[in-house]
């Protein structure tokens, strides 16, 4: 009878309740494991200042290692696990790369602050901690954006000035540049530096991987289409990928190009462009933003096929596989000194 009882009252239950119930454990399990969490970060922080105060004195290196030693025994018999000679180093080095306790970043977890100490420039480690909390990157996705050159290739992307000025800030971006990166790194696909593959794979594999597409894209895209047709005077066009960013309150078309830019990509980038101002934009929204991702593209043609002043047919190239850091690091010069001559026409 009482088994009966339960089942008669848990069909009595009303589903919008019980979720409404539900949901309010869960975010308290949640904001208790955060502050445990980051109990445990203030905790690592205050060991390492206490390591460096301790050592701070002494000019010997010995000292320094068999202070670590010394430490290192006592506290994994008193405490356990966690507290080797190489998490002691880790816990010191926390302290020298953030050494303003206000200014961490609750969000994060330890091993997310244990890579982020090994960035040896400060204005970016700063950076990427920001980043990292605002856009909830996971420890897997903050080491992908820093092997990537993530902050340099948003850099490179736009106005140098500007960028500076506002990139330990989080407000959103102003501009269509702001959101559009060049090159983008498409590694995660798996295609090789010598893979042969026609539009349709590199689209099909976008779409497989479609989470890191958006980590790649940046904050604010959501997916909106794929195949996105649109017909005018009997005719159809197909916009190989549609986006929407809510930071900038528009929609972003993608085509994909496996060759060289040409004048007509970015004619027929246009029309989409165009088609979507006038036909598909929602109140409140901005003019759409169109992307042609190409192979390879020359800053000649992008300059003399678009009109003057225009802001929202971009070219980008994209790299199928992950370069090394001096490919990418020649990349970004080529983008610097574009951008330099630019300002010097201008």
């Amino acid at each position: 009878m009482g088994d009966l009882a339960k089942q008669g009252s848990a069909a009595l239950l009303p589903e919008g309740f019980y979720q409404q119930v539900s949901s309010i454990l869960n975010a308290a399990r949640n904001r208790a494991y955060a502050a445990v969490n980051f109990a445990m970060v203030e905790a690592y922080w205050e060991i390492g200042k206490s390591i460096v105060e301790q050592q701070g004195g002494e000019e010997r290196a010995e000292y320094g290692e068999a202070l670590l030693e010394g430490l290192s025994a006592r506290l994994t018999e008193d405490f356990g696990k966690g507290f080797d000679i190489r998490n002691l180093r880790f816990m010191r080095q926390f302290y020298l790369a953030f050494p303003i306790r206000n200014a961490l970043r609750t969000e994060l977890s330890w091993t997310h602050y244990r890579r982020l100490s090994r960035i040896p420039d400060a204005e970016a480690r700063e950076w990427y901690m920001n980043e990292c909390a605002e856009s909830h990157w996971s420890t897997r996705q903050l080491e992908r954006q820093i092997n990537t050159m993530f902050r340099e290739r948003l850099l490179a992307s736009r106005d140098k000035e500007t960028v500076a000025a506002e990139i330990s800030k989080t407000a959103p971006p102003k501009r269509p540049e702001d959101i559009i990166r060049d090159p983008y790194v498409l590694e995660f696909l798996g295609f090789s530096d010598d893979a042969a593959f026609r539009e349709s794979d590199l689209e099909q594999a976008l779409i497989t991987h479609l989470q890191r597409f958006l980590l790649e894209l940046g904050r604010g895209f959501a997916f909106e289409a794929r195949q996105k047709r649109i017909t005018f005077d009997g005719r159809h066009f197909y916009i190989d990928l549609v986006f929407y960013n809510y930071l900038m309150r528009c929609f972003v078309l993608i085509d994909l190009k496996m060759g060289d830019l040409t004048h007509q990509d970015l004619g027929q980038m246009q029309m989409y462009v165009n088609y979507y101002t006038r036909e598909l934009m929602n109140e409140g929204d901005n003019p759409p933003i169109g992307i042609v991702l190409c192979a390879d593209k020359s800053d000649s043609i992008v300059e003399y096929t678009l009109p003057e002043g225009n802001d929202q047919v971009f070219a980008a190239k994209y790299l199928p596989y992950l370069p090394s850091k001096e490919e990418l690091a020649a990349e970004l010069s080529a983008e610097y000194r574009a951008l330099d001559e630019a300002a010097e026409e201008d």
